[in-house]
């Protein structure tokens, strides 16, 4: 394989990982597997510049904040750490900084819990907004969710005119437990490890489930804006925090040299399992902050802080079936049966497999004895068999061409790992497909979050989301604990969701690769959902911004006859299919017009200042190029406001650009 290819192949790889992992909360590799990839694809864009792309994961800190959420526009990047996995690493980390800072320095060395990073922000001392990290720059704004926390204060001790806290959010062992006895009890699957389920609980829609988790929170970094007497290094910075109000971990330790780094490091990982919330490791950081400021970062890491990893923990057992689950978001995922191995003090009987191509790859045959390993405490997963024990029984594999739930064709596009069942009816799918139809960058049905999609498909009264549209409020009165006002309201906004328009529909029917931006393309190119799915992928790919990826997802979307039943039991509901008079791109005054937004405005938001283009024909994509004819920067605008400078593109403020709204204006050529 050419160095091209495979560069490729691991961008393609670390996308999918950062999407289930940072959006979807459900990873399918160890954080061990992930930075090899990452280092591979390092090595292979540093030996030859050329194959570096801007969408790179060597270029980005996290993953795309989801569309389910307002942005959270961070002040000041939240970056990622570059990882070492053993004491010869540790003591390269410790030359650089010597060697950058012209003399020894002294470290902090911090439990990594296994959780969600999150930024708090303090005005006069009181809590104003959160939110996730993201990409590192946006993240998404979970406020309402993280008041919740009780471990996050409301009010400081001080009220400091202006603070920023950055933390981690994690669910102890014992929470942990608590919460999956009770979703066993009820009937909903358990989940995987304390990560997703904080993670989980961050990003819920009701900040109700949130509180229902008894999420905890450490802090472990301040940004500190005038603020007399500020701390000069991270050990004081850490007990000014707890002075003010927050939960620090107990556990932060002093070291004068590296030595006594790896020490406490390696003390750490035979020590893990004493403590009430899982860690993967230890962050060392750089005592004296103005040091750390000096060091400053490259690329995605701080120069002054590095990960410490721990080791995979593994077992040998002998791989007893290959079985296959269709995942909520119509992935197919090999999953293995396992003779029950007991791997860090946890039974294990089941473990990924990822996806085929890693299952041939790795020549892993059922009857094989294999090596499992729970690294990071994720998922545990099949690392590789055995060859010298093989007696010669050992069965090879073979990936299904068809949904083992519904039956209906599998999709494998080239040069991807996962294949998916292209059936928007699938049973399997149903529950994760009502959850985003419903969500705010979709259908925006108010009241129908995770709890309620998980009871309306469990109870067999939803099973695609044309049956939101047939439901009653005397039908949802007969869901537990939703009484007569709940299920009026329901109903209610139910109801009010089919005039969303055809952008929203596009986006609520999840196919993929189609948000909300390639949503608003194809409708104002397309103006109804008739002549969308009629398209060939010839005319598709001639919408600005649509290549064969996208273009083949949705062509295959209408393709499938129960996708399209299922549109014509939501035209048959009353639910709008085509867009507004004067959104199509040949009409209005802002016709041909190509805008991009950037940052946050005063006053609009991004879906009402994209409504507002769109209304008068403009279109609104994602990325800066020469087409682009506008850029409209809010607060906090980042690199597409310097893209828009350097190409030479206007750019508007909110003012201007409603000034160019205004009915009798027309738009400056």
């Amino acid at each position: 394989m050419s160095a091209r290819a495979r560069a490729q192949q691991l961008r393609a790889l670390l996308n999918e990982a950062n999407y289930r992992y940072y959006t979807l909360d459900s990873p399918t590799i160890t954080d061990a597997e992930y930075d090899a990839l990452l280092r591979e694809l390092l090595a292979l864009e540093t030996a030859e510049p050329l194959l570096r792309t801007a969408d790179s994961p060597t270029q980005r800190i996290g993953a795309p904040p989801s569309e389910r959420f307002a942005p959270y526009h961070h002040s000041a990047a939240m970056l990622s750490l570059a990882n070492a996995f053993g004491a010869d690493e540790l003591r390269a980390f410790d030359e650089r900084v010597v060697r950058l800072a012209g003399r020894p320095v002294e470290y902090i060395c911090e439990l990594k819990i296994d959780g969600l990073a999150i930024a708090l922000d303090y005005r006069d001392g009181l809590f104003v907004r959160g939110g996730t990290r993201g990409d590192g720059r946006v993240g998404e704004d979970v406020t309402p969710n993280l008041r919740t926390i009780k471990t996050i204060p409301l009010q400081l001790h001080e009220p400091l005119a202006e603070l920023e806290v950055r933390g981690e959010v994690f669910l102890r062992k014992a929470d942990f437990v608590r919460l999956n006895q009770a979703r066993e009890r009820d009937g909903f699957e358990q989940f995987a490890n304390p990560r997703n389920a904080a993670a989980g609980g961050v990003r819920q829609l009701d900040s109700r489930l949130t509180a229902a988790r008894r999420l905890s929170f450490f802090a472990y970094q301040a940004i500190w804006r005038d603020v007399e007497d500020a701390p000069k290094g991270q050990w004081d910075a850490l007990h000014r925090l707890h002075e003010l109000g927050f939960s620090i971990n107990p556990y932060v330790e002093r070291a004068a040299t590296i030595a006594e780094v790896i020490a406490i490091c390696e003390r750490w990982e035979l020590e893990r399992d004493t403590l009430d919330y899982e860690i993967d490791g230890v962050v060392v950081k750089v005592d004296d902050l103005a040091t750390q400021e000096a060091l400053g970062s490259v690329a995605r890491d701080p120069r002054w802080a590095v990960a410490f990893k721990f080791k995979p923990r593994e077992a040998q057992t002998t791989l007893l079936d290959i079985t296959i689950s269709v995942g909520r978001t119509g992935t197919l995922n090999p999953n293995a049966v396992l003779e029950p191995v007991r791997i860090g003090g946890v039974m294990v009987k089941s473990a990924t497999l990822h996806n085929a191509q890693y299952i041939a790859s790795n020549d892993i045959r059922i009857g094989d004895t294999v090596v499992v390993t729970r690294a990071g405490d994720v998922i545990p997963r099949v690392v590789r068999p055995i060859v010298a024990l093989r007696t010669g029984a050992e069965r090879v594999f073979t990936m299904p061409d068809r949904c083992p739930v519904c039956g209906f064709a599998i999709d494998h596009p080239e040069g991807e790992a996962m294949s998916r069942c292209t059936n928007a009816t699938c049973p399997a799918q149903v529950f994760e497909r009502v959850l985003h139809f419903a969500s705010r960058g979709a259908m925006d049905i108010e009241g129908l979050g995770e709890v309620l999609a998980e009871q309306l498909t469990e109870l067999g009264l939803v099973r695609d989301v044309s049956d939101l549209y047939h439901l009653t409020a005397q039908t949802l009165e007969r869901v537990p604990r939703l009484g007569p006002k709940s299920a009026q309201n329901l109903a209610r906004a139910i109801e009010g969701s089919k005039q969303r328009g055809l952008t929203r529909l596009l986006v609520g029917l999840g196919i993929r690769f189609v948000g909300e931006q390639t949503a608003a393309i194809l409708a104002l190119d397309f103006g109804s959902v008739d002549a969308l799915a009629q398209a060939s992928v010839e005319a598709l790919q001639r919408c600005e911004g649509i290549g064969p990826e996208v273009a083949g997802s949705v062509a295959l979307f209408f393709a499938q006859a129960p996708n399209r039943a299922m549109i014509e039991r939501l035209r048959e509901a009353g639910v709008l299919m085509h867009g507004p008079v004067g959104r199509r791109a040949n009409d209005g005054v802002l016709a041909g017009k190509t805008f991009v937004l950037t940052g946050t405005l005063p006053a609009m938001t991004r879906e009402e200042a994209t409504e507002a283009i769109e209304a008068l024909g403009g279109k609104v994509t994602a990325s800066v190029s020469k087409k682009t004819h506008y850029v409209v920067a809010g607060e906090a605008a980042g690199s597409k406001l310097t893209k828009a400078e350097q190409l030479g593109i206007p750019v508007l403020d909110e003012e201007a650009l409603r000034a160019m709204l205004s009915p009798g204006d027309s738009a400056p050529g």
